[in-house]
């Protein structure tokens, strides 16, 4: 699809009915309490819309139809091929609201209608359909057991379960854990975050459109105190999976172990380092690829490469390239398909990433931070212990730490909490093999930065992640529950002669 111009865009958001209401069980409806919160444009600081402000007594309706719903089996024990149809329809309804989507998320987030157009709209449509059609070529199995016995080991949908979402990818996080979810049968309660909750509740409409039953798919805008802790806790919820910061995940944790022992699967933090070695091939190459790492979605990325590792024999020039592709990346309206750097998400995080800036020694480019804006910002630091190589930014940040040989660049990149995503950029073959192997991250890339695709988990070591994985046919494993069923095929005769 064509990008539009600054001003088609803008005469599109002019149009929009943002959505206001939570959604529960197949229709939008006030908080219980009334209460409701601003949603902002970070770009201009104007309200879009007042919004539903869910609390503990919405959670505890929401969860209270999504257990009715999954207990009747108007979803769960529909026929896979019943719900493929259902999640077809409705990624064929995100594909001819597009452009609404777009615009909305854009406004909402502060993200660039580029990025919006080009990636998350079109990657949200194909995960959706990527589950849809994986429901009915899931196989059960038949384990190897006795000439007297079966054993059938089946996949369960595990029941009721709650999908807390971050405010960096609102729609394609949503796709990531509502895909699998629903593929799976099971019933959704699910946060949007506070910052980012009209595509969300958009999406609940198209999916209610698409035929997708009442109760079956909730949600519920609110903060993490009142929506994000109550559904954690809930004793009726029997899964929470969650994107977000380290710091909260854990919280949900804590959460499992004082209610009910829910399943918990956590896609966390990460400070993800980029390696470049002094064999590297195409150094302008590498470097549009470190560039796009740090700085694409405005470095707002858990996998974003905010850590350079670059030998010394090399540093200079790639520095030099860097540089040169970093001054390509406008900073700007969102809504100009032009901007490739848009507004940070919030007040609050905004201050937080400038709070970094000024902890900054040397600022090799960059640097300048304005009305809740920041430009691509590299920053050379002494070693791998300061703040700036330790902690997530959560901004176009790119921190560079000089090394000398292959054994200190690894040592470097894994000296740290996270393990989320690394690549590494060399053209000896067996180092990039030995260096894939050595680097402690959930998805290492070899000459390139990404997170992989559909098709391929996505999750952390350490403190990136707990318990399961988005992504691929993995993805499922987090909503189902396995059942042995062991059928016992001796008789009476045969037991008697034993």
């Amino acid at each position: 699809m064509a990008l539009l111009t600054r001003d088609d865009y803008a005469a599109i958001a002019a149009t929009l009915d943002f959505p206001t209401g939570a959604f529960i069980d197949g229709r939008s409806r006030p908080a219980i309490s009334g209460k409701t919160f601003a949603s902002v444009n970070p770009a201009t600081g104007a309200t879009l819309a007042e919004i539903a402000a869910c609390g503990a007594e919405d959670v505890e309706l929401a969860v209270t139809k999504a257990r009715a719903a999954f207990d009747d089996g108007r979803w769960s024990r529909l026929h896979p091929s019943e719900r493929k149809a259902v999640l077809i329809r409705l990624a064929k309804l995100i594909t001819r609201n597009a452009r609404e989507l777009a615009v909305m998320e854009s406004l909402d987030s502060g993200k660039t209608i580029y990025d919006c157009e080009t990636v998350d709209l079109p990657e949200t449509v194909n995960c959706l359909k990527w589950h849809a059609e994986l429901i009915d070529k899931i196989y059960d199995q038949v384990s190897p057991a006795s000439d007297n016995h079966i054993a059938m080991v089946l996949r369960e949908p595990i029941g009721v379960v709650g999908l807390v979402l971050p405010w960096n990818f609102p729609l394609l996080m949503l796709a990531w854990k509502i895909g699998p979810a629903l593929a799976a049968g099971c019933s959704v309660v699910l946060k949007p975050a506070e910052e980012t909750s009209l595509t969300a509740l958009r999406i609940a409409e198209l999916a209610h459109e698409a035929g997708v039953p009442r109760g079956v798919l909730n949600v519920l805008p609110g903060t993490g105190p009142e929506v994000g802790e109550p559904l954690g806790r809930h004793m009726d919820v029997d899964m929470v999976s969650f994107t977000g910061s380290t710091e909260t995940g854990k919280r949900f944790l804590r959460y499992s172990a004082d209610s009910n022992a829910k399943e918990v699967v956590l896609e966390m933090g990460g400070k993800n380092p980029a390696i470049v070695m002094d064999d590297a091939e195409n150094l302008d190459r590498v470097a549009a690829h470190i560039v796009n790492g740090a700085f694409w979605n405005m470095g707002e990325n858990c996998s974003a490469s905010s850590r350079l590792i670059v030998h010394r024999a090399i540093k200079d020039d790639l520095l030099a390239r860097i540089t040169a592709h970093a001054r390509a990346w406008v900073v700007g309206d969102p809504l100009d398909p032009e901007t490739r750097i848009g507004a940070l998400v919030s007040k609050g995080h905004y201050a937080k990433v400038c709070g970094y800036l000024d902890q900054a020694d040397t600022i090799l480019l960059g640097g300048k931070a304005e009305n809740g804006f920041v430009e691509p910002t590299i920053v050379s630091v002494p070693g791998n212990d300061h703040p700036l190589a330790r902690e997530e930014i959560f901004g176009p940040v790119l921190t560079v730490i000089e090394v000398g040989s292959f054994d200190e660049a690894i040592s470097v990149a894994n000296d740290t909490d996270y393990g989320l995503c690394a690549a590494l950029f060399t053209a000896n073959a067996k180092r990039a093999i030995r260096g894939a192997r050595m680097l402690r991250a959930g998805t290492v890339t070899v000459n390139s930065f990404g997170e992989g695709d559909i098709t391929t988990p996505f999750g952390g070591y350490k403190q990136s992640g707990f318990g399961g994985r988005d992504n691929s046919i993995h993805a499922h494993d987090q909503y189902t529950q396995l059942k042995t069923i062991w059928l016992d095929l001796a008789d009476d005769a045969d037991e008697a002669v034993d």
